[in-house]
């Protein structure tokens, strides 16, 4: 009885909900087009925080299940450089409906500020975060100045 039901389901049907997905998104704005001019599109890896204060800029580069060993860093000119590669198994025999999970080499360039220090920059690799700190030059910080 239900062998004759599924059986005549269109193998494609999955094909038909990504298509229809698509569409929705373009009706009710979700876009993979970016908003703006520092915009990425929808599912750039890896996403990034950026934030600073007075002594610092702080990056974190969300990426999880990648090798800290594999990953290259530098700064040139205030722009401030990460790429790698991240490796995801994949079962050959196995039919995939959707797959999310970034695969591949990826590069993500970050403008730093003009008053960042490039030479005493730390990363740390820790539970699929990269913490990138940059700080600033200590005569770009504010100075309090007494009055006589």
């Amino acid at each position: 009885m239900f062998g004759t039901l599924f059986s005549s389901l269109d193998t494609n049907l999955f094909d038909e909900f990504r298509r229809l997905e698509s569409e929705m998104d373009q009706v009710f704005g979700r876009s993979s087009v970016p908003a703006g001019i520092r915009a990425v599109r929808r599912g750039t890896f890896p996403p990034i925080n950026v934030g600073s204060t007075p002594d610092r800029v702080d990056v974190y580069l969300f990426a999880a299940g990648l090798d800290p060993k594999s990953l290259e860093l530098s700064i040139q000119q205030n722009l401030l450089s990460v790429s790698g590669q991240r490796k995801v198994e994949v079962n050959p025999a196995a039919d995939y409906y959707r797959r999310e999970r970034y695969d591949g080499e990826f590069r993500r360039v970050i403008t730093l500020p003009d008053d960042v220090d490039p030479d005493r920059v730390d990363a740390k690799y820790r539970d699929g975060v990269l913490h990138i700190t940059v700080p600033r030059r200590e005569a770009a910080k504010p100075r309090q100045i007494t009055v006589n």
